[in-house]
Formats: C-alpha cells, structure tokens, sequence
C-alpha cells in the first residue's frame, strides 16, 4: 500500500514538472504564458490593501470617496503609442467612502484585480546625449531650486551642464556692476551637491562684472563653445524651468538635422501676439539648440555682437547675432514648448501629445500653484514615454497619465473630437488684423471650445505622485461640489515583469 502511494506521488511529480516544463519552453517560443500556468515566483498584488495610512500626510477632509487599481505595464512588440488608446472595461471599481479621522485600518469592499497595459516596447530605451552641452544662466538660489527637475532628465544621458551663477542682480541703478556675485564657496558646494547627484554640472561666475542678463545668457555660447569635446555636436541654450520630458525622444529628433551645417533650432512662442511682436525666432524657454558649425560663427563673433546689441532678452541678442552674421533661419519645432499661454492649461497637458520640452511650469495653473513636472514626470520610470499619454475606458472616462482623470457625463468621450487641443488657458492678446484669431492656431491648433467643468467634464487633477517600493503610486483628487465628498482615485503602476518574471536559461 506504502509502495503504491510513493509510485502515485512520484508520477504526479512528474507530471506536474512536465506541464511546466512545456509552458515555460512555450512562453519563450510565443511570448506568452498567461494561457498556460503562472510563474511561481510572481510577487502576489494585493488589491484591497487595508491600510491607507499614505494619505494621511495629504491633509483631507474625511470622509472621502475612493477607489484604486494597480496597473502592471508590459512593454509589447508592435505598440505604438497612440493619440488614445481604448479599453471596453471601466478602471475603477465602483466608489467607497473611507474615513481615516481615527484609524488609518479600513476594510475595502470594491476591488479589481491588476490591469495589464501595454507600451511600447522601446519605451524605457537609455540615451547618450554626450554630443549635447547645455547653458543656464541663473541665481544660486533658483539652481538649487531647479534639481528636482534637472534630475528627471539630466542624469545617465552623458550630456553636461554649464551653469553662469550669481546671487542676485538686485543693485543700485547707479552701480557699475550688474548683479551681486555668488560667494565662491556656496558655488563649489552646490556644483559638489549636484555631481553627487549623478548631474554633469560646472558652475561658474559670469565673464565680466557689467554684463546684463542678456549678456550673461549670450555669453553661454563662448562658455560652451570653449569647452566643447570632440564629440559635441549641439550647445543648447535653455532655462532653469526648462524641462525636456523624453531625452531619447529629444536625441532622436537632433538626429535629423547635420550639426556640421548651420542649423539654429528651436520654437516660436505659442502666443502669436509675442511672435508678432519679437520675430521668427527661438524662445529660449523652450530650448535653443545651435549647432556646432553655427556655434563657431557665433563665439568668432562674440565680442561684436555683445558690443552691437542692446536687447534686454538673452534669445533676442542671439537671435541678432544669427542673423548679422548668416543667412541661418529658425527651424522650428513645434513639440518644442515656451508656454507663453497662461492660468489652466490643462487642454495643452491633455491633448495627448508628447512634448518634447515644457517652461514655465512653477508658475500658473488654475490654483496659480503651477505644474509639479518633477513629480508628475515619476511614471515615467515605469513605463518611459507613456507620461501624458491617454487611455479612455469605457464609454465616458480619460486617463492622461500623470495628470488628470475625467469622466464626460453628456455624451460620453464620443462627442469629443480629440485631435483637436481643449481651449482651457486664458485667451491670448490679439493682434489686430490677424487671421489667427485665437492666437494660437500656428502652435497649438487645431482646438476646440472649452467644455464646462462639473457639467460637461468632470476631472481629477493628479494631487501627488510617489516612488513605493520599485513603484509609483499617484493620487488623483477631486474637490466635492455643493457639500458633496472630496474624491481620491489612486493608481499604482507597477513593471509586469517584477511580478510575473521571465523564466531563467539553464
């Protein structure tokens, strides 16, 4: 009997060891083992965790409703990232109300488990941008305020920074000098801080004691220029609110252009009124990338164009010595953005399109608080170049990844036409006579009507983003109307292969 339930024991071992055996040597053939059996050492996802102490430090009025999903992210052959991509299925589970005003311990009723979304493949690619040298001409104080965001694109891509650094220029008009020097050893310890940081950074003072903001900003072209490598190919110009979103993406649009012609290449202001006024040129919020071949014409006429200028905006002074001294014309890249439109611009932000680069983002929005692209941008370390890409579910909601969630009660998203940018931003100065009777339609166009909040769309702006354990949670927060509850939706984006991980060659 002993005899017969070993021999038993051992044929399902077997067995068992087989059907793994063949799932696993099937998953490598065709990519997929779902249909056959889990890996073993998936990391289990609880999807109704029952402590919600995190949000405690958010400071809510409770009692809130609330819902959440995690999301695994698999990178997939073959998916492009498109202008909307539609899921049959609502992501959330229906709303709960939570109350944390005594105890962070709660039992939730309405879970799903994790949604699998796909992104293109390349999204997480590395870069070597070591060919670019970029220039920022600020204040210590406004640098040091600027890391956060310098270190969601800056680090691992080999490119270097050049930073012409004062204190302030808060100075009697009466005073020869210019500004208030930085104190040499705040500079050396802040350029410690920064490398340490993993951010090829070099600060250093201005080049002469006179020079104006504008001289300063023009005088990054001979500091680069004087310390360019062999491999450089492009010294870009920008601000220290200028954030770059995709660094490869940026690489990769560079890559069309020869730096051993002349190209000088930027972006118009979106506001045709500040086109009209200041000319076809680059906007320096955006990013001014001069390629090598025109940088060498531009520091031969250095001094000259210094001397010749007197514009009191750093882009406009290189715009002048371009075109003293070349026949080189603005190629203009419209992903590129100098953000010169104003209070909510959530129709820019939910157009589903992927900006090359963003300014201007501390300031404005509609609460005047501005845009927190350091924390906003945090999904990309999940799933690369999805930020601020859309997914509708269902017939009536909008996730704009790391922005907002909404939901359009009249018509669902049907009635919207989607190609075309929501008119949310106050409306731009005209310029009389004009065609481009919105101001914008040469940067932003096509748009549409601006739809009536609470009525037409009712939207969930991103309130926080975190990095928990290898993943990023973010929290989307709705203030309740007419006395009803605040709303927090949370999304937990997670790598599909942390937990259901590709088996191992033996």
């Amino acid at each position: 009997m002993l005899l017969r339930a070993a021999v038993t024991a051992l044929i399902c071992l077997l067995s068992l060891t087989s059907v793994i055996f063949v799932a696993r040597l099937y998953r490598r053939d065709n990519a997929s083992s779902s249909e056959w059996i889990p890996s073993f050492s998936a990391k289990h996802i609880e999807p109704c965790p029952d402590n919600l102490d995190w949000l405690l430090p958010l400071d809510l009025t409770y009692p809130i409703k609330y819902a959440r999903r995690d999301i695994l992210v698999n990178p997939a052959t073959g998916v492009e990232r498109l202008p909307v991509t539609k899921h049959d299925r609502t992501l959330f589970p229906d709303f709960q109300s939570v109350d944390l005003t005594d105890n962070a311990k709660v039992q939730l009723k309405n879970c799903r488990d994790p949604l699998t979304l796909d992104v293109p493949e390349a999204a997480k690619r590395p870069v070597d941008a070591s060919h670019i040298i970029f220039g920022i001409s600020t204040t210590l104080t406004r640098l040091d305020e600027s890391i956060p965001s310098l270190l969601r694109w800056l680090p691992n891509t080999q490119a270097q920074l050049f930073v012409i650094a004062i204190e302030d220029d808060d100075v009697p008009e009466d005073s020869e000098d210019r500004f208030h020097p930085a104190d040499s050893k705040a500079m050396s310890d802040l350029q410690s801080r920064m490398r340490n940081l993993g951010l090829d950074v070099t600060i250093v003072n201005p080049l002469s004691t006179h020079h104006s903001f504008s001289q300063r900003y023009f005088s990054l072209v001979h500091v680069m220029w004087e310390h360019r490598q062999p491999m450089t190919q492009w010294i870009s110009l920008i601000d220290d609110d200028t954030f770059f979103l995709s660094m490869p993406s940026l690489v990769e649009r560079l890559s069309d252009f020869d730096p051993n012609k002349q190209y000088y290449v930027g972006a118009l202001s979106e506001d045709w009124w500040s086109v009209s006024r200041y000319g076809l040129m680059a906007f320096g919020g955006a990013g001014i990338f001069v390629s090598i071949a025109l940088a060498e014409i531009v520091n031969a006429k250095y001094k000259d164009c210094q001397e010749r200028s007197h514009t009191s905006a750093g882009d406009i002074r290189l715009r002048e010595c371009i075109s003293w001294h070349t026949s080189t014309k603005l190629t203009n890249i419209l992903d590129l953005h100098q953000i010169d439109i104003h209070k909510d611009l959530s129709g820019l932000y939910e157009s589903g399109r992927l900006p090359l680069s963003l300014h201007h983002w501390k300031d404005g929005g509609p609460d005047g608080k501005g845009y927190p692209l350091h924390t906003m941008h945090l999904v990309a370390d999940i799933c690369g170049d999805c930020f601020l890409q859309r997914w509708q579910f269902g017939s009536d909601m909008l996730l704009v990844n790391g922005f907002s969630i909404a939901t359009y009660p009249k018509g669902g998203v049907k009635r919207l036409d989607l190609a075309k940018m929501e008119e949310t931003w106050d409306h731009p100065s005209i310029v009389e006579g004009s065609v481009n009777v919105n101001g914008v339609d040469h940067s932003l166009g096509p748009t549409r009507p601006q739809l009536d909040l609470e009525q037409e769309k009712i939207q969930y702006r991103l309130l926080d983003s975190k990095t928990v354990d290898g993943a990023v949670r973010q929290i989307y927060f709705r203030k309740g109307a007419d006395g009803d509850q605040d709303t927090v939706l949370e999304l937990m984006w997670r790598n599909q292969v942390e937990h259901e991980p590709e088996p191992q060659e033996h």
